[in-house]
């Protein structure tokens, strides 16, 4: 009892801290939202029983390398944004990848959304999911279409900072319980369940569970760049230190037997800890596939627009998005999804890099431009070797 009580105070102090004017009316946490919204999407749902059942303690460093991983790419994108030298063929290609990366992105959340909405309901159905994946696409099409980016940055900003209270909320009641274990004795270290080939090509599939981080460079309507940078680099800073708190307290606590590869299974797993954290993560869930999908939703619009000079709005970016991501929602399960998307945002950023290369050769900075071309083939490696994560 003391624990939830505990819990909610954290929870409701963070909600207060992050709805204040002062944080909620600063350009740069207002630009920060829409990358931070779409890193912590799925990530922190899946992510803690997966690394947890295939690494072990090892997870701990998996989720480290992940988190280098992403910054690399991100680093890629920051010099497109800050030095943005025209390489037309490969834009269009990047772009092109992108935006098919944001269709099944954006199905992938409000999947997860419908699922997780129905779950504690008599009508945990797929039908029922479903239905409601559908209606949540069509909410957000008419608030994109009829009242542009702002508004959606606006819902962004509401779900994001309930999102995070709650997260808060979750870190404390891990810490106690992992303080209180830790001074019993019965921390749990276990080393990796999987072969080594099959972890590594694990691990390569799971930059997806980071990515969202290059939303940032089609906000350019609403911010300029040096802000873009600024907050693309808070938004990695901030989601790198919730992951990697998350898996240091999380993976002693449980036995390689206590972890389901389910979209619920953090639930099932947090009920032991504290009986009121199944009820906050369902919220956070809903709040962070919600807040994601708008974030992937607005980088859709704009890069629509960036690809067709214009020719394109972004509300009419917002309804292809919408209507491809119904269809996908009805003829595809959540795990097809998802092994999409965990290609097609490895490809992006593999071009990226081989953009960045291109930039900093032209520079004269051949060391840099080695740097990026190593980065491309790496990410190459992940389009060909890596597994979806929820084939682990």
């Amino acid at each position: 009892m003391i624990l939830n009580v505990v819990v909610v105070a954290v929870v409701t102090a963070m909600a207060a801290l992050l709805a204040s004017r002062r944080v909620a009316s600063a350009p740069l946490w207002r630009a920060t939202t829409t990358p931070l919204a779409s890193i912590i999407g799925s990530g922190f749902l899946v992510l803690g029983p997966l690394l947890g059942g295939a690494y072990g303690i090892w997870a701990i460093l998996v989720m480290a390398m992940l988190n280098a991983v992403a910054w690399a790419f991100g680093a890629a994108i920051r010099q497109s944004i800050a030095d943005p030298r025209p390489s037309p063929r490969l834009d269009t290609a990047a772009s092109v990848v992108l935006a098919f990366a944001y269709v099944i992105s954006v199905a992938y959340y409000l999947n997860l959304f419908g699922a997780f909405a129905v779950s504690l309901t008599p009508f945990d159905t797929d039908l029922a999911a479903r239905t409601v994946s559908t209606a949540v696409f069509l909410c957000v099409l008419i608030v994109g279409w009829t009242k542009g980016f702002a508004a959606l940055e606006r819902m962004e900003q509401v779900s994001v900072g309930i999102k995070l209270a709650i997260i808060a909320g979750l870190l404390t009641g891990l810490a106690i319980t992992f303080a209180q274990r830790a001074g019993a004795g019965t921390l749990i270290i276990e080393t990796q369940h999987l072969a080594f080939w099959p972890a590594i090509t694990l691990g390569l599939g799971l930059i997806v569970t980071v990515q969202g981080f290059e939303t940032s460079r089609f906000l350019g309507e609403s911010y300029d760049a040096p802000m873009r940078v600024r907050s693309m680099k808070l938004a990695q800073l901030t989601a790198a230190a919730i992951y990697m708190v998350y898996i240091i307290l999380l993976v002693p606590l449980f036995a390689a037997s206590e972890y389901q590869l389910s979209e619920t299974a953090i639930i099932d797993m947090m009920a032991g800890v504290a009986p009121v954290l199944p009820l906050l993560l369902v919220a956070a869930a809903l709040a962070a596939q919600f807040s994601a999908a708008v974030a992937d939703t607005s980088g859709s619009g704009g890069l629509i627009a960036e690809v067709t000079r214009g020719r394109v709005d972004p509300r009419t970016g917002y309804a292809v998005l919408v209507g491809l991501g119904i269809v996908m929602t009805w003829t595809l399960d959540v795990f097809q999804i998802i092994a999409f998307a965990s290609r097609a945002f490895a490809l992006y950023y593999t071009l990226q890099a081989v953009v960045a290369a291109q930039t900093s050769l032209g520079r004269g900075a051949k060391t840099r431009a080695f740097g990026w071309a190593a980065l491309a083939i790496f990410g190459a490696l992940i389009v060909v070797l890596g597994r979806a994560a929820e084939g682990g």
